[in-house]
């Protein structure tokens, strides 16, 4: 079997794989082609992947002669006329990017979709939501530092006090826990806002205040994303986030909707509100953001108050994201390749037939059978 690594468009800089992983596909029986260049945003040379038993092809070649192929972005039409691979396994945001997914449908391929993987126990090892987001976390927290006029943690010196930076997370799935961790490394005072009453404990065990609102909707069953909420708890939530929010030097917001358009919890009167020199971090940008301000890939100036739209800050950091994506895909890849190196798509493991979006010429997935009509 040939395992097909392809190389990214700008401005992605992640790989799906790096030269460590290639030992990992080897003992599976599996060869890695990799475009020329694959990894070099990733920092990883070409000889790299040579010196680890990986082959350089054509993209042509890889696309025509791959049993599976790998990316982390969608193909384009060019990709698609030529490619003759079996499956197709990435990061496709099939919730957004339905009619691309209509249109490999039609050609007959099998499509995984990593982030569509079931958020079980079993799955864990293979979770790249998670292990993206506790970089975004991470990041999050040093932009705002970067942005931030003054320091995070307080001083005491003998040309005066400084207070410490309070920030406010709203959101406490992965990133936010990160963003928790790193915020107080640093020295801020952090306030964490979350509907799920279940995660009280595990904010307050990283030092940190917990918003409690109450009356959330259950969402224990929403694989760490946010629910959607009655409006009665909508009014009490608006309340408390904007008391926060007013006391805020920083705010990291996350909150998310699969397939939905994200909450707007921050308000333009919440903004306005803010003093100068605040920062806003929305990492939720990329599906119209968690602020009424939120421009994805873009930083707002508001009242004096920066609101960064940023969705792709596990790109900051390609070497160390491509590592985890990376090995997330080599454990998904032992459920669909047998002993000798075959294709083995079991679609009676629940991972398996959670995380593909189309096999035979259909949209498997109800959600996305019914965005594409």
């Amino acid at each position: 079997m040939i395992i097909g690594l392809l190389k990214e468009p700008s401005p992605e800089t992640r790989v799906s794989l790096l030269p460590e992983h290639i030992a990992l596909l080897k003992k599976m029986n599996a060869d890695v082609h990799l475009e020329a260049g694959a990894g070099i945003t990733a920092f990883a040379a070409d000889e790299k992947y040579v010196t680890a038993g990986a082959t350089i092809a054509s993209r042509e070649s890889i696309l025509q002669n791959s049993t599976i192929v790998l990316s982390i972005s969608v193909l384009n039409e060019s990709d698609l006329s030529v490619c003759k691979a079996k499956v197709l396994l990435g990061f496709y945001q099939p919730l957004f990017n339905f009619q691309q997914i209509k249109n490999w449908t039609d050609k007959g391929l099998t499509i995984f979709s990593m982030d569509m993987l079931p958020r079980t126990t079993r799955a864990q090892s293979m979770d790249v939501l998670s292990s993206q987001a506790n970089i975004a976390g991470y990041k999050a927290v040093l932009l705002a530092a970067n942005l931030y006029p003054k320091y995070f943690p307080m001083f005491m010196t003998a040309a005066g006090s400084i207070p410490p930076a309070k920030m406010l997370i709203l959101g406490a799935g992965v990133a936010g826990l990160q963003a928790i961790a790193t915020g107080k490394r640093l020295g801020a005072v952090v306030e964490v806002f979350d509907t799920r009453p279940a995660v009280k404990e595990e904010v307050m065990s990283l030092g940190a205040k917990f918003v409690e609102v109450e009356g959330a909707a259950d969402a224990s069953s929403a694989g760490g994303y946010a629910v959607e909420q009655t409006d009665e708890f909508m009014q009490r939530q608006k309340q408390k986030i904007a008391e926060s929010v007013a006391k805020a030097d920083i705010v990291i917001t996350t909150a998310q909707i699969p397939g939905k358009k994200a909450p707007v919890l921050v308000t333009d009167e919440m903004l306005g509100g803010m003093k100068n020199g605040s920062v806003v971090i929305d990492l939720a940008a990329a599906t119209g953001g968690n602020t009424s301000q939120t421009k994805n890939e873009e930083t707002v100036f508001y009242n004096g108050v920066s609101i960064v739209g940023n969705s792709r800050l596990a790109a900051d950091m390609p070497s160390d994201a491509s590592k985890l994506y990376g090995k997330n895909i080599c454990n998904f890849l032992q459920l669909i390749i047998g002993k000798e190196g075959e294709l083995n798509l079991n679609f009676e493991d629940d991972l398996v037939a959670g995380t593909c979006i189309a096999t035979g010429g259909k949209i498997t997935n109800e959600r996305i059978a019914a965005l594409a009509g």
